[in-house]
C-alpha cells in the first residue's frame, strides 16, 4: 500500500492516485452492466414484462370496407392489414394527430358524403390523402382530397391566382364524391372505387385488362394502391376504437368543432386584413377557416358569391372550446 497511497504533504492525510479511481469507475460501470444484462434476460424470460411491451396487433375476425368483405382468409390480405396496422399502432405522433383531427373535419365531411350516396368509410381516404390537412404534394396534389388542377377544374372548382377551392375542404369533398359516383358506375364495386382514386381510372382499367380480374385483393397493383384500401381499414379500426390499439384520450385531447357563423361576399374586397379586423379578428383566424382564399385581397369582376366562415366571438379561446359538450362528437 505504501507505492499506492501517498500521504497529502502539508493535511496529514493519504492521498489516492487519480488512476485508482478511473479503474473503480470502470469496474463499477461492468457491473451495471452486468445487472443490466440480467435484467433484460428476466425480461426475456417473461419476468418484469410490465416495465416495457410491445405487442402484435391482432387481427379482427371479420372486416368490412363500404359494406364490402374483406377476405382475411388469405394470407397476403391479412399480411398486408398486419403491416398497416402496426405502422399506424406504433407511429404514435401521426396516428394521435389523425384521431384529434378527426373530431373538427369528420362533421364536415361526413353529411357530403352521406348527400351523395358515398359510403361514410370514404372519410377515411381523406386522413391517408393528405392527413386532415391541406397538403400540398411533390405532384402539386392540393388540399384534404390532394386534387391537381385539371381534375379540381374538372370536376367543378375554382382555381386561379386569388381562389383556390381546392382547400375548401366541403367543396372539394363534393368534386371527391363526383369522382367516386363516376367510378363507382363504371365498377360496380366500392373497394376498387376507392383503389381508382389513388391510382387513377385508366391505371385500374391497365391492371384489370392486363390480369383478366377485378378484384381489388386478387389484383397485383403498384405498391402505393396496393396499400391503399389497407391503410384506409387501418385507420378506422384507430380511430373508431383507439384504446384497442393503445391511444388513450380525454375528451380535451380531440381538436374540437369550432362553431363560426357564415358571411357573403359578392363584391370585391381591397384587403382582407381590413376585412378579418372589421369582425374582430386578424388575417392570420381569417385564412384558417378559409385557406381557399389565397391572396390579401380578391378581385371578384363577375361580382360572384362567395361564404366565408368567421369563428363566433370568444372562440379562439382554448378553455371556451374544450369546455365540456363543446366538441359534440367522439
Amino acid at each position: 500500500m505504501e507505492n499506492l497511497v501517498k500521504k497529502n504533504p502539508g493535511s496529514g492525510r493519504y492521498s489516492i492516485p487519480p488512476y485508482i479511481y478511473m479503474v473503480a469507475t470502470i469496474v463499477i460501470f461492468i457491473l451495471v452492466l452486468g445487472i443490466q444484462g440480467f435484467t433484460d434476460s428476466g425480461r426475456e424470460n417473461g419476468e418484469n414484462n410490465q416495465l416495457y411491451t410491445v405487442a402484435a396487433v391482432k387481427i379482427p375476425q371479420e372486416l368490412y370496407f363500404a359494406g364490402e368483405k374483406v377476405p382475411l382468409d388469405n394470407f397476403d390480405t391479412r399480411e398486408s392489414l398486419d403491416r398497416e396496422l402496426l405502422i399506424n399502432t406504433y407511429f404514435h405522433s401521426q396516428t394521435f394527430l389523425f384521431i384529434k383531427r378527426s373530431v373538427r373535419f369528420f362533421p364536415l365531411i361526413e353529411p357530403i358524403l352521406k348527400n351523395y350516396g358515398i359510403p361514410d368509410d370514404f372519410k377515411y381516404l381523406s386522413v391517408i390523402e393528405s392527413g386532415l390537412e391541406n397538403s400540398v404534394s411533390p405532384k402539386q396534389a392540393v388540399g384534404f382530397w390532394q386534387l391537381v388542377e385539371g381534375t379540381a377544374r374538372e370536376y367543378g372548382l375554382e382555381v386561379n391566382d386569388e381562389i383556390d377551392e381546392r382547400y375548401h375542404v366541403e367543396k372539394s369533398t363534393e368534386a371527391a364524391c363526383k369522382y367516386f359516383l363516376e367510378s363507382y358506375q363504371k365498377y360496380n364495386n366500392w373497394t376498387l372505387t376507392a383503389a381508382s382514386y389513388n391510382a387513377g381510372r385508366k391505371g385500374i382499367d391497365r391492371q384489370i385488362g392486363r390480369q383478366n380480374g377485378n378484384n381489388y385483393y386478387d389484383l397485383l397493383l403498384n405498391e402505393e394502391t396496393s396499400r391503399y384500401i389497407f391503410r384506409a381499414l387501418t385507420i378506422k379500426m384507430v380511430i373508431l376504437n383507439p384504446e384497442k390499439y393503445g391511444f388513450h384520450l380525454d375528451e380535451d385531447d380531440y381538436y374540437p368543432v369550432i362553431p363560426v357563423y357564415e358571411v357573403k361576399i359578392d363584391t370585391a374586397v381591397s384587403d382582407f386584413n381590413d376585412f378579418a379586423d372589421h369582425f374582430g379578428i386578424n388575417y392570420k383566424i381569417l385564412k384558417y377557416f378559409n385557406p381557399w382564399l389565397r391572396e390579401t385581397h380578391l378581385s371578384n369582376r363577375h361580382q360572384k358569391e362567395y361564404v366565408l366562415k368567421i369563428p363566433r366571438e370568444g372562440y379562439r379561446s382554448y378553455a371556451l372550446i374544450t369546455k365540456p359538450g363543446t366538441a359534440g362528437y367522439k
